[in-house]
């Protein structure tokens, strides 16, 4: 049987900088399992969406980005069975290894929402999570003149959801620029009361909505599509309605974990999440089965922010659990960042309990600023190729 002293699953951000770390820190026999030849930096899709990027900004295959030492194994997970410390892939291989670190992503859940993904074949539904049809979303947009546009905010679990604002809000500004936003009924589904839940941050959007004639459609949900009438059914707390003739809708699809998590016992109790202790991120159950990612469930928001605190923490406490020696804590640091016109961002970098945590000490989250969109959009790729997939961050 095939052994790794540490196996980890998933090719992302959060699996290839843990595997740099890990390895920098002198950890010779680091595997990591996932069948993607591409891998991308997938904050950069929004601004495909909006026109500011291309796909080949953010793509590189997947083998120039595995640290040298680190074995991958080109396979999809089939199974996991945490009381052996195996891993079943798709091709018949069994991986047991001694510390597992489980971080493969969501994946889409088409069924949850019927007649979307007819839509997104048919063209007229797109969006930058479904990395398919992201190209097609800025042409999409500026083509239009008139008529309804719909945009929706996924529902958790999804990655850094609110992020999902930023084609709607640099839309607008295009629009207006353009003057035919008048001419657009705009409207946005939200699955909350408010895009973040975060008091400072809400206000900001809100007040972009107003200035922008934005409808906000709120605790609510597309639940069904008719792809061929062009028309989207919204459920919410108060009722259901039927969003007719649509000229174009940027809808993310549902997302949930990969369902070996919860076949393998892996799962929170209602959730397809991994149970993890949120601050230590290690799973309840077993011991050495570790998670990071938009697939454990560690009480915030997913996000490339998030996961550098994440990896700091988790290989510090690899090695302190080899040890017997005290974990250390993630206090829950994300960061949403979020535009608001076509040049300016807010990072909206909060802890578990959404109060602020700004990188740069006494800098306010909230406020959008310029050198941040910048920052967002050509200086964190740089940092992201260069440091953090090298495990220097």
């Amino acid at each position: 049987m095939e052994h790794h002293e540490v196996l980890i699953v998933g090719a992302g951000n959060a699996g290839i900088s843990l595997a740099a770390k890990l390895l920098r820190d002198g950890i010779h026999d680091v595997a990591v399992v996932a069948p993607q030849p591409v891998h991308r930096y997938k904050p950069l899709l929004n601004y495909v969406a909006a026109g500011e990027a291309r796909m080949a900004d953010l793509e590189r295959p997947t083998e120039d980005v595995v640290p040298d030492g680190c074995e991958w194994i080109r396979d999809s997970v089939e199974a996991v069975d945490p009381a052996a410390m195996t891993v079943t892939t798709r091709s018949g291989r069994t991986l047991h290894c001694s510390t597992l670190v489980l971080c493969p992503g969501l994946t889409e859940d088409w069924d949850a929402t019927p007649g979307l993904q007819a839509a997104y074949a048919d063209g007229w539904i797109a969006s930058p999570y479904v990395p398919g049809s992201t190209p097609t979303v800025w042409p999409r947009l500026t083509a239009l003149r008139g008529g309804s546009v719909v945009f929706t905010v996924p529902p958790e679990p999804a990655s850094c959801a609110p992020t999902a604002l930023k084609p709607l809000l640099m839309a607008c500004d295009h629009w207006r620029r353009a003057g035919v936003l008048d001419e657009l009924e705009v409207r946005l589904v939200l699955p909350g009361r408010t895009g973040t839940g975060v008091p400072q941050a809400d206000d900001v959007l809100e007040q972009a909505f107003t200035d922008y004639g934005v409808e906000v459609l709120r605790e609510s949900r597309i639940e069904s599509v008719d792809a061929d009438a062009h028309a989207l059914t919204v459920a919410s707390s108060t009722g259901r309605q039927v969003l007719e003739d649509v000229a174009f809708a940027h809808a993310v699809p549902h997302y949930r974990a990969p369902r070996w998590i919860a076949d393998g016992g892996l799962a929170t109790g209602g959730s397809s999440l991994v149970d993890v202790d949120p601050g230590t991120l290690r799973s309840r159950r077993y011991e050495s089965v570790w998670a990071i990612g938009d697939a454990a469930d560690v009480a915030t928001r997913p996000s490339g922010g998030a996961l550098r605190k994440q990896v700091a923490v988790l290989s510090k406490n690899l090695d302190a659990a080899r040890r017997g020696k005290p974990l250390q804590r993630y206090d829950g640091y994300t960061v949403m960042p979020i535009t608001v016109s076509r040049r300016k961002l807010a990072l909206n970098e909060v802890d578990r309990d959404n109060r602020p945590s700004p990188s740069v000490p006494f800098l306010d989250p909230f406020v959008p600023r310029r050198w941040q969109w910048l920052f967002d959009r050509y200086g964190l790729p740089q940092v992201y190729w260069r440091r953090i997939l090298r495990g220097r961050v």
